[in-house]
């Protein structure tokens, strides 16, 4: 069936969706839902959340591409990723309104939607099976600070390119050092607690995340790209904090060793499908 535009009503919005249904094929009791993170709308970076629904579709997989609040060709105000949860639960309810025939819906995210599908676990939901994570957000000053400089840092250190730029006069010696000094400060902060509460924050987004993967009974997916420092900082968490680590070694994962953040090869867009196409088919 080709793909097909729908309207979501959510609070005073209207959310916007391309819906690829399946009415044949092996695997057509089987959903994804693509939740989209800021800045991009329903297309993707380099197209690659359309790439995804026509392969999905090719294996008889539904698919939902969804443009929250605010984004694409969706009214009202924009919402910040850990306040999506009514997007997210309108646009599951939709989907199981045009695909009756779907027993099993997996939410997909990149980056931030990554995250606000943890946050969304928070509450949970039967309808749900499994969950795919790329790269989810957890930027936090301390950590972040961290990763810049055991992953940043230390390359450029290494590079022949940075030495010949330094030498040569092309690099602002004075800022760098600076930007390095300020880093290094970061990372010495410490965290503040986070507030005991279950409205999400940019203060207590993470902990939130946290206890919404622990809540999840689904399965779950996290796929990492090794060029990426959002990537590197997530999985810097689960190594240094144990009940991160407890989640991440019940889940399977999946790293792509020179990816970027948003899988742009054609190489790294195909294992990703690869491996949604896989976690799929454990749920038939």
């Amino acid at each position: 069936m080709s793909p097909r535009y729908i309207s979501i009503a959510c609070a005073d919005a209207s959310l916007s969706a391309v819906l690829h249904s399946a009415d044949s094929g092996t695997n057509y009791h089987t959903g994804v839902l693509i939740i989209v993170g800021g800045p991009q709308y329903r297309v993707g970076s380099h197209r690659q959340f359309i790439k995804l629904s026509r392969a999905l579709a090719q294996q008889g997989i539904a698919s939902m591409r969804l443009d929250s609040r605010g984004m694409g060709d969706a009214s009202g105000e924009k919402q910040a990723f850990y306040q999506q949860d009514a997007d997210i639960s309108a646009a599951i309810s939709a989907f199981f309104q045009h695909c009756p025939d779907v027993k099993h819906l997996v939410l997909w995210g990149l980056c931030d939607a990554a995250s606000a599908i943890l946050l969304y676990a928070n509450t949970p939901d039967p309808r749900i099976s499994g969950a795919i994570l790329l790269n989810p957000w957890v930027r936090q000053q301390h950590s972040h600070a961290e990763v810049m400089l055991k992953h940043y840092y230390v390359k450029r250190l290494f590079s022949r390119q940075f030495w010949q730029k330094l030498l040569g006069g092309g690099v602002a010696l004075r800022q760098s050092v600076t930007g390095l000094w300020q880093t290094a400060q970061q990372r010495k902060a410490k965290q503040r607690p986070a507030q005991h509460t279950s409205q999400a924050s940019a203060e207590n987004y993470v902990q939130l995340m946290l206890s919404g993967w622990q809540k999840f009974s689904g399965k779950v997916l996290l796929i990492t790209s090794g060029n990426d420092l959002t990537a590197q900082e997530f999985l810097q968490l689960c190594a240094t904090d144990s009940p991160w680590a407890d989640c991440l070694s019940q889940a399977q994962h999946l790293q792509i060793s020179d990816a970027n953040h948003t899988f742009s090869s054609r190489l790294w867009r195909e294992q990703v499908e690869q491996a949604t196409l896989t976690l799929l088919q454990q749920l038939t």
